[in-house]
């Protein structure tokens, strides 16, 4: 799941403490239209943009946030048969098959989906429908390299040398999104066969591991405003557009020879209480103007071809053209046996 620099981080908080509702609805009736939008804690959006929403349709949006995507998927599945909304947003490529398998969505195709989402369909039958793309990759923090005299590393090989030892930090793939999808990115990178040597080789060249992205990015790494110790470490491919110095110029880089892509997706749930309005919603979801706002808003890359990124993201992070990917299928089948050996192997 992405991160929001900490003014957004903020303001989706204030949100999440006054009714987890992004919108105004004091003012409805008991015959108002409202659809309940279940979706992970770095949600946001304008309110101004959903009012406007409101009034062209008459629909209400009812955010809910119940954690991160893990946590999302989870109580989504426990609660299918008695849906907690009628809505579910941010369900990413890494608990996707576990969603579709338990039924949790209904077949919906939005029209919106043939103007690019359709390139990240799961499958045919249209429960999910990517609204975003958020490439995990390495970040690095060029200007504390050079102060050590060392070259930028570019490569997975690069992160054991000895030259970089004691500079990388990461998240626990058991407990973090990013994590988890750095862990899939050395899998499919370097097969089942090489991707346990590879984490010993971490391990032994001093690698960091703490719980989440905040920990890691805002305390630990020394490209944040948090200037930490250790000037590498696993974020995404949009977070550079958020180190932006006085010069106009991106603080930080990410090295794009090691991204995995997430995508996240929405989809009607099975037995939405407003299943007609939760249509109108995700279909709200995918339009342009909505699409327009998800990098400022949410840092991540719109899923509609089209969409211009912001000035800042077009220089100092654009979407990475190469990344790693595995099927849906694959990582639903060994995400549990792959998170354990890699408990065994670097905490054990």
């Amino acid at each position: 799941m992405h991160k929001l620099p900490a003014v957004l981080l903020a303001a989706a908080l204030a949100a999440s403490l006054t009714g987890c509702s992004l919108t105004n609805d004091d003012d409805d009736g008991g015959d108002a239209r409202k659809v309940v939008l279940v979706t992970h804690d770095s949600f946001a959006a304008r309110k101004e943009l959903l009012d406007e929403f409101k009034r062209e349709t008459g629909i209400t949006i009812d955010v809910r946030k119940v954690g991160d995507a893990g946590a999302l998927t989870n109580q989504l599945v426990l609660t299918k048969d008695s849906p907690i909304g009628d809505l579910a947003y941010g369900i990413d490529t890494t608990f996707a098959s576990r969603a579709l398998d338990e039924d949790v969505f209904a077949e919906y195709r939005s029209p919106e989906a043939g103007e690019g989402p359709q390139r990240y369909a799961i499958d045919d039958t249209g429960r999910l429908t990517a609204v975003d793309v958020g490439d995990v990759c390495v970040n690095i923090d060029p200007a504390a390299l050079a102060i050590r005299g060392l070259p930028e590393p570019t490569t997975y090989a690069d992160l054991t040398k000895q030259e970089y030892r004691d500079m990388l930090v990461v998240e626990d793939p058991a407990t973090s999104s990013p994590g988890l999808a750095f862990l899939l990115g050395t899998i499919a990178a370097l097969g089942e066969d090489g991707w346990r040597e590879y984490w010993m080789a971490l391990k032994g060249n001093g690698m960091q591991v703490v719980s989440g992205w905040e920990e890691a990015y805002t305390q630990q790494f020394s490209g944040s405003s948090g200037k930490g110790p250790r000037p590498i470490v696993v974020s995404y491919a949009s977070s550079p557009s958020a180190e932006i110095g006085d010069d106009g110029k991106p603080r930080t880089k990410a090295m794009l020879d090691t991204c995995f892509r997430q995508v996240e997706y929405a989809g009607v749930l099975s037995g939405a209480a407003h299943a007609d309005d939760a249509r109108k919603v995700l279909d709200f979801l995918l339009s342009e103007k909505f699409q327009a706002e998800v990098p400022d808003q949410m840092y991540v890359y719109p899923a509609r071809e089209g969409v211009q990124l912001p000035e800042a993201w077009q220089q100092a992070a654009p979407l990475p053209e190469k990344s790693a990917s595995l099927p849906p299928a694959e990582v639903a089948k060994n995400r549990e046996r792959w998170i354990d050996e890699w408990r065994g192997l670097v905490q054990g």
